[in-house]
This record gives C-alpha cells, sequence and structure tokens, in this order.
C-alpha cells in the first residue's frame, strides 16, 4: 500500500469528533458498528478506534454512515475541524 497523504501530520479530521457524538449518545464502539450495519456500513470495532484515534481514513459514505448513525448533521461532524488548517 502506498503512502497515505496527511494534513499537518492527521489522517482525518472527523475522528475526534465521531468518538464525542458516539460518547454524548452513551454509544459504545460495537453499539455503533451494529448501527452502522443497519444502515448498511459494515465496519470492525477495530475501524471505529482506528478512526477515532486518527490512524484510518474515513470514506465519504462513512461520513454520511456515522452521520445518520449519530444522528448529527455534517456540519456538527466538521466542527471545530478548522483549526486542522491553521498554520
Amino acid at each position: 500500500m502506498g503512502n497515505i497523504r496527511k494534513l499537518n501530520n492527521n489522517v482525518n479530521i472527523v475522528g475526534s469528533n465521531i468518538k464525542k457524538y458516539r460518547e454524548q449518545n452513551k454509544l459504545s464502539q460495537p453499539d455503533l458498528c451494529n448501527k452502522l450495519q443497519l444502515i448498511g456500513v459494515d465496519m470492525f470495532i477495530a475501524d471505529i478506534y482506528e478512526i477515532e484515534n486518527n490512524k484510518r481514513l474515513v470514506k465519504d459514505f462513512e461520513i454520511k454512515a456515522f452521520c445518520l448513525a449519530l444522528n448529527i448533521t455534517l456540519d456538527e461532524l466538521f466542527d471545530n475541524t478548522d483549526k486542522f488548517f491553521e498554520h
């Protein structure tokens, strides 16, 4: 596998928000996996862990699925991510 492009050493910019909203919804990582599976997106607990800890890219369809599973908007998912573009 080739090198993954990063933004200021970050693989994704939404992982911390996914974790925040997952915890606000009182969902465990397995609970979130189950909700995603009901929407048609299969994901392992390890995938959730890696996304939340900035070790895995997030695909566009996964972003939408996270919004649906967590009952949040795209704006909420991307809240406070401008900081990743500041120098």
